[in-house]
């Protein structure tokens, strides 16, 4: 289905690349330090031809007589620039970027009107870093890896690639952290279409919002929020990439878009295809080689159950930056994946053998957005979603392994076989989750005056599950149950400016609403007919909060927000789910938190060619009916397989701290630095301990050289470093003031480095890059006893059509 897919996507692509421009034209980007410009004016001098920059900082002028003009491009705040062409042919489109420098003396003097986006976006008021994926996006660098170099940010992931991960803000993760695509929630499109798999290409940018969630996105989550935001598509382009590293992994990507100027008729696709064996080398307590005798013997063994495929294609049609949508675009998603399971939620001394997982999804999708409909400031974006996801859960071999790889002998010399017939004690499986998804995210928005605005959100998401098992007798699968869960999330927001634009205000309230219904048939009591067992409930909950920036000069900033924010459990949480080892808990409630934010931002300061941002946040948050796995969950039973989440009894409070800074010189060498320091506590056995398993200390640095002309001229080489910090934490509660033993528990201190380089070719349609991920080789561990990679190379290429 998925290359089916795909071929009808490349036709849609290649024909409309084929088609050329049919009147005079000029068009090209506006750029401003790397970032798309927005509002820049475009004229044509002494004409009354013209035209601003959009959201992606490109334009298009039409309809020119031949003959000689000067080009001038301005915006508020920034040095005008211009450019004399001639234009002597018929039906030619020319094509010519700007990149506008900041006019120091006019920034005092408008303060931020000439802010970047990704400024603009980190002086509201949020707790929020914006993140750009435009460079990383053409070297080996996996969108889970960007995210981790964040300040504040910490990717928690059992292995190798495909493996399962969590997204930890300020030390609250799981599902205390949403994660949206375009504002839809990422659950939805299951996880063959997750950030394991979606390359960075695919992405615009991304924006992380820690403790404090905007209205607009209509969040429950307790701990912040993170949304991917795709390609537009309004621009003409294309991108396709391919690389092959350690471990057997290969990588391939294209993304296409294309637009006609004269109706907007936009045609955009992307697709991808992942494959690793994840056969690295790791060590532990946990990794013995067993003999007959039960003698157990400490090795280095290599994974070999641990493959992971991943493929996925989007396409989308409709129409971009036209008078009656800014866009309308109706497509289409796909994807599928394969992932062999290694072990149970923790790493066992028995490695699982032939145990895996298959998962597709089949999804439609809609989006449309304009802005002044009907009147002028009335604002309007939609987003919907629709479709099937399945999960197959595949364990039928009964035969015992060691992490040698190969079959366990037992005392008399012969090989052992599970008397439950199956990897894991549940016994043989070949389960299936069925689920009919949806999802609607729609938003109002109606500027009263420049500077107050009121805006009504409303997330919908909808999940109907069906769960059966071919292995399982006839009668029984006349007994499989249904399971439903809904949520409406609505919010209400209002924005205020004031004393000119040097104060933002943003005040929201949210209502959350949920209703999970589960169906089992059972027995009645003289097991005479079958009757329905039906458990159903709804919960209601209210929040609110707010953010508020102050601008006490150009280059300082005041940021504060808070929020009661709620968190509703999901749906493997209410129901589990077979494939993660999950077990079900319907009466799980939901988790409530008060967060606060107080931040400052410095810069961006300019002296000559040096160029430097400091900013850094002071967190609190207070978590109640937090939801979480028991503080024993290793211990829950003796092959430590089977986890359930559950509501822990004490509240938990988390306080810190997180500062970054930014330096850069010419605009060839750059250097960040970030770090996070809190504390995460709660009350175990009367005593206050720190939450187990959460880093309380990391720190990222990482630094770029840029040398232009090298070897050819106007190519471009960049040199990547960054390393990565974690300080030694405990995966268990401390036993009282008796700690021996307890070093067996002890994650201990973690550094890595990776170092990359990219090469761009003059025409800059061609880019290679080379990665050394984890240089040293050092033992990486996000969780006891489940190891990362070791070291590892990729290569990748790029090639890359813009503005065709």
């Amino acid at each position: 289905m998925i290359r089916t897919f795909l071929f009808f996507t490349l036709l849609l692509i290649i024909p409309s690349m084929a088609m050329i421009a049919q009147e005079n034209s000029i068009s090209g980007t506006i750029t401003t330090s790397g970032e798309p410009l927005f509002g820049a004016s475009i004229v044509l001098k002494n004409t009354h031809l013209g035209t601003q920059s959009n959201l992606n900082g490109t334009y298009s002028i039409k309809k020119i007589p031949k003959g000689n003009y000067i080009v001038v491009v301005s915006y508020l705040g920034y040095q005008s620039i211009s450019k004399t062409i001639s234009i002597n042919k018929n039906r030619v489109n020319y094509k010519i970027d700007f990149t506008l420098q900041e006019d120091a003396k006019k920034l005092n003097e408008v303060i931020v009107k000439a802010k970047s986006k990704k400024t603009t976006l980190e002086t509201k008021g949020f707790a929020v870093s914006a993140i750009n994926t435009k460079e990383t996006s053409l070297r080996s660098i996996q969108t889970n890896e960007l995210l981790n170099t964040t300040v504040g940010v910490k990717i928690r992931q059992n292995g190798g690639l495909g493996s399962n991960v969590q997204y930890s803000l300020n030390g609250l993760s799981g599902r205390s952290v949403s994660i949206f695509i375009d504002g839809i929630p990422i659950s939805v499109y299951g996880s063959s279409f997750s950030l394991n798999s979606i390359p960075p290409s695919m992405i615009k940018n991304i924006e992380v919002y820690k403790g404090v969630v905007p209205g607009h996105l209509s969040s429950d989550a307790v701990g912040g929020a993170i949304n991917i935001i795709l390609q537009k598509g309004s621009q003409n382009n294309l991108n396709a990439s391919v690389s092959y590293g350690s471990f057997n992994t290969f990588q391939a990507n294209l993304n296409g878009a294309y637009r006609l100027d004269s109706s907007g008729f936009t045609v955009k696709a992307s697709a991808f295809y992942n494959y690793s064996d994840n056969d690295y080398k790791i060590s532990g307590r946990t990794i013995v080689d067993i003999a007959p005798n039960g003698v157990e013997t400490p090795i280095v063994a290599r994974r070999f159950n641990d493959a992971y495929r991943s493929n996925g294609a989007m396409a989308q049609i409709g129409f971009t930056n036209v008078k009656w949508a800014e866009q309308f675009l109706i497509g289409i998603t796909a994807s599928d994946e394969y992932n062999e399971v290694q072990h149970g939620t923790f790493v066992t001394k028995l490695p699982y053998k032939a145990r895996f997982l298959e998962s597709d999804a089949l999804l439609g999708n809609l989006k449309y957005q304009k802005k002044n409909l009907f009147i002028k400031g009335l604002d309007i974006n939609s987003n919907a979603v629709y479709g099937k996801r399945n999960r197959i859960i595949n364990d039928t071999v009964a035969q015992a392994y060691s992490w040698t790889g190969k079959r366990l002998v037992g005392f008399d010399g012969e090989y052992i076989d599970y008397i439950w017939g199956s990897q894991n004690e549940n016994g043989p499986t070949l389960a299936k989750i069925e689920r009919k998804v949806s999802s609607i995210r729609s938003g109002l928005s109606y500027a009263l005056s420049n500077n107050h605005k009121i805006l009504f959100n409303h997330v919908y998401s909808g999940v109907d599950r069906e769960d059966s098992d071919e292995l399982i007798s006839l009668l029984e699968n006349t007994f499989l149950q249904t399971s439903d869960l809904y949520k409406h999330i609505y919010s209400l927001s209002y924005e205020l400016k004031a004393f000119e634009e040097k104060f933002k205000l943003n005040a929201f309230g949210k209502y959350y609403l949920q209703t999970v219904k589960n169906t089992q048939p059972v027995f009645n009591n003289d097991n005479t007919q079958v009757i329905d067992e039906v458990y159903e409930s709804k919960v209601d909950y209210t929040g609110f909060g707010f953010a508020t920036s102050y601008i006490l000069t150009p280059t300082i900033t005041l940021l504060t927000s808070a929020e009661k924010a709620i968190r509703l459990p999901s749906e493997n949480e209410v129901f589990g789910d077979a494939g993660d080892n999950l077990l079900a808990n319907l009466t799980i409630k939901p988790e409530t938190s008060n967060n606060l934010n107080i931040g400052f931002r410095l810069g961006e300061f300019d002296i000559k060619k040096n160029g430097f941002t400091i900013a850094a946040n002071f967190f609190a948050r207070n978590i109640e009916n937090r939801i979480g796995l028991p503080a024993n969950a290793d211990g829950l039973r003796e092959s430590d397989e089977f986890v359930q989440y559950t509501n822990l009894k004490n509240t938990a409070e988390s306080k810190g701290v997180e500062a970054e800074f930014y330096y850069t010189y010419n605009n060839n060498l750059g250097f960040n630095f970030n770090a996070t320091h809190m504390s995460l506590t709660t009350v175990n056995s009367g005593v206050e301990s720190n939450v187990p398993n959460v880093p309380l200390t990391t720190m990222n640095a990482g630094l770029r050289y840029t040398v232009k002309d090298f070897i050819q001229s106007e190519s471009i080489l960049n040199l990547f470093y960054n390393a990565y910090y974690t300080d030694e934490f405990s995966f268990k509660f401390a036993a009282g003031t008796n700690t021996t033993g307890e070093d067996e528990f002890l994650i201990p201190k973690q550094i890595s480095h990776d170092f990359g380089v990219s090469y761009t070719f003059p025409k800059r349609n061609f880019v290679f890059s080379f990665d050394v991920k984890n240089i040293f080789d050092q033992d990486v561990y996000d969780n006891l006893s489940v190891q990362k990679p070791g070291r590892a190379f990729y290569l990748k290429m790029n090639y890359i059509i813009n503005n065709f």
